[in-house]
This record gives C-alpha cells, structure tokens and sequence, in this order.
C-alpha cells in the first residue's frame, strides 16, 4: 500500500471510523450489478484504497482490494497468504482490531519514515561528495 492509503487508515482508524467495516470488502457489496455506486464503507484494505487513493466506485476498490491481496501474497510466498489477516480483521472485536491494526500501521509508517530520513541523507552526502570531489578538479 501507498504512504497516503496506510496514513488514511491510520486517519480513519484514529476516528473509529464506521466506514472501516468487517465482514465485507464493500458495502455495498462488490457485485456487478453495483460496482458503479459510491462505496459506503470497506474493509481496512478497501478504506484504504477509498480513502488513500481517492478510489470512490465498488468496482474500483474491489479492484484495489484484489491487487493489494496479490501482492501479499506473492510477497509472502503463499497463495491466499492475506487470508490470515483478513480473518483475523474480521474475526477481531472491533476495538481490539482497531487498536491492534492501529498501532501496526502506524509502526510501518514510522519504518518508511526512517527509510525515507535515511535515503535523503543518503542522496545529501552524495551529492556534498560530488560537489566536493568537481571543486577539487
């Protein structure tokens, strides 16, 4: 997930969002028959999306929703590999769910924050070096 979809969950979850729903990837529900209405609610990956990437039809955060469940599972190695969290997201009281989910969202917003410091700082003594080295030419 993007920087603004995981900050827009943690937005959303800090509120105790209704529209952060269990149980269902949409509301409605992702069907043809709807997929052009306005999403009403969603799951913490379809909020996400939603929320995150500005996605604002059933069909298009059902499509977010799938590619974001792809690429965990081809990063995991496992087919299905998502399966785990969402039935752990859909399983889970809400407020324990919220603030377990929560805190994780915030814990990898804080370690792409840290990776970020690292590769400006990075690029900046690069740069300090390169300028360094055409002055001395």
């Amino acid at each position: 997930m993007s920087t603004a979809a995981l900050e827009a969950l943690a937005g959303g979850l800090e509120l105790g969002d209704e529209r952060i729903t269990q149980g269902s990837t949409t509301v409605p529900p992702p069907m043809a028959c709807v997929s052009a209405w306005p999403v009403e609610g969603a799951c913490a990956i379809g909020y996400a999306g939603w929320h995150g990437e500005g996605l604002g039809q059933v069909g298009e955060v059902e499509q977010y929703f799938a590619s974001v469940c792809s690429q965990a599972d081809a990063l995991l190695g496992e087919e299905a590999a998502c399966r785990h969290f969402l039935n752990w997201f859909d399983d889970t009281p809400r407020q324990q769910m919220i603030g377990e989910l929560l805190a994780e969202v915030r814990l990898a917003l804080a370690q792409r924050q840290a990776v970020e410091a690292i590769v400006n700082t990075s690029g900046t003594h690069q740069r300090r070096s390169m300028q360094t080295g055409l002055e001395a030419a």
